[in-house]
């Protein structure tokens, strides 16, 4: 039983609308009060400047995303975008996020695949539409379409391409995800040998630099 599609689509976490977090947090997360208070002073009144060939721009509020490099920002961006599971799930597909990259997958026969990528790509309509309402863009350079499975599986599958919103996303055999390179199959042979190929050059220039010198008595 081939696993897949398997959608991967990145979401910015700069785009993070205040108001609705804040309305969101209240409302989903049943935080107020003082909690609510605390976390609306840590996200507004914050300013930007930028520093460009020795010339400064006017200060301009930040209405918009998260804090970077602080302990909340991951955070508050995951409870800003925890609707996705129930989205993901009413359609009885699974949603895997890490910070602000998300994939979307289900696990079906080879036989089934037509009906897979109907069910996939209706999902996906309607977390555009959410991303839409949230203020939030699906970044369509990195989004990928990946069928997971045994060759022989894979092999009574001809679907090359998937329609997601007005374009067709092309299969791909393998995907970066967080650093691993996955091949359809899983067997990580593609991701070793990305690796080896980084490390022998590196190895090779090492010991062209080593000298060596042998002592005599």
């Amino acid at each position: 039983m081939p696993r897949g599609p398997t959608r991967r689509h990145h979401i910015r976490g700069d785009r993070v609308d205040h108001t609705i977090l804040l309305q969101r947090l209240q409302i989903g997360f049943g935080i107020t009060d003082v909690a609510l208070q605390w976390i609306t002073s840590y996200l507004t009144e914050r300013t930007q400047q930028i520093a460009y060939n020795r010339k400064l721009s006017s200060i301009q509020a930040v209405l918009f995303g998260v804090p970077q490099g602080s302990v909340l920002g991951p955070l508050l961006y995951a409870l800003y975008t925890a609707e996705l599971f129930h989205i993901v799930t009413r359609h009885r597909l699974r949603l895997h996020m890490y910070a602000d990259d998300c994939q979307v997958y289900l696990s079906t026969p080879a036989k089934d695949a037509v009906t897979a990528v109907d069910r996939l790509s209706t999902c996906v309509t309607d977390i555009n539409d959410w991303m839409t309402a949230s203020r939030l863009r699906l970044n369509p350079t990195k989004t990928q379409v990946m069928w997971l499975g045994l060759s022989q599986q894979l092999d009574k599958i001809a679907i090359k391409e998937v329609p997601l919103l007005s374009t067709r996303v092309t299969v791909v055999d393998t995907a970066r995800d967080l650093g691993v390179v996955l091949d359809c199959q899983l067997s990580l042979d593609v991701h070793v040998t990305a690796v080896c190929r980084r490390v022998l050059p590196t190895e090779a220039a090492t010991a062209n630099r080593m000298i060596i010198v042998e002592g005599g008595s």
